[in-house]
């Protein structure tokens, strides 16, 4: 019985991670593809008051759910794959865990967020202009490595999903 819960749970969690690290991948893919590119073709006062107010709500209870809710996914499924090495999927586990971690939330944690925190402090409208220049170029950089880690982090928990399928 504990064995068979414990599975359940690792399914239902790799379930969760697949879904968040996928959700994640798509808004960071939207971000890299179209509004950073759009927010650099106007005049840098307006990309900057636009992108000041995305970094305000953003901070909403449904967008931190699925980033973090996905790296808080990702402790027991680590856990759970160092303890099942051998184990179907525990490989697949550990690498969407990682690419999550690593690059989706520190990845934000240590180049996005700073940088749009240095962001919130420059006025539009007062010489803004060069750092708006700097920050587009080295936060979509950034937000490249979150989706590329998202999107395969979501293909690596999809892999671990088939195969711990086979074996429940």
């Amino acid at each position: 019985m504990t064995g068979s819960w414990i599975r359940q749970s690792v399914w239902v969690l790799t379930l969760a991670a697949l879904l968040g690290s996928g959700i994640m991948g798509g808004v960071f893919f939207a971000f890299s593809n179209f509004i950073m590119k759009a927010l650099g073709m106007v005049a840098a006062d307006r990309g900057i008051t636009a992108m000041q107010s995305i970094n305000v709500t953003v901070i909403n209870p449904l967008f931190m759910l699925i980033l973090f809710g996905t790296a808080a996914a990702c402790i027991p499924l680590a856990i759970f794959a160092f303890s099942a090495m051998s184990g179907p999927g525990a490989t697949w586990l550990l690498v969407g865990c990682a690419l999550y971690l690593v690059g989706s939330i520190l990845v934000t944690v240590l180049f996005n967020v700073p940088l749009n925190n240095t962001l919130a402090g420059i006025s539009a409208d007062s010489g803004g202009a060069e750092f708006w220049l700097k920050y587009l170029k080295e936060w979509t950089a950034w937000n490249h490595v979150r989706t590329l880690a998202s999107v395969l982090a979501s293909i690596a928990f999809a892999i671990a999903l088939c195969r711990l399928s086979h074996t429940t």
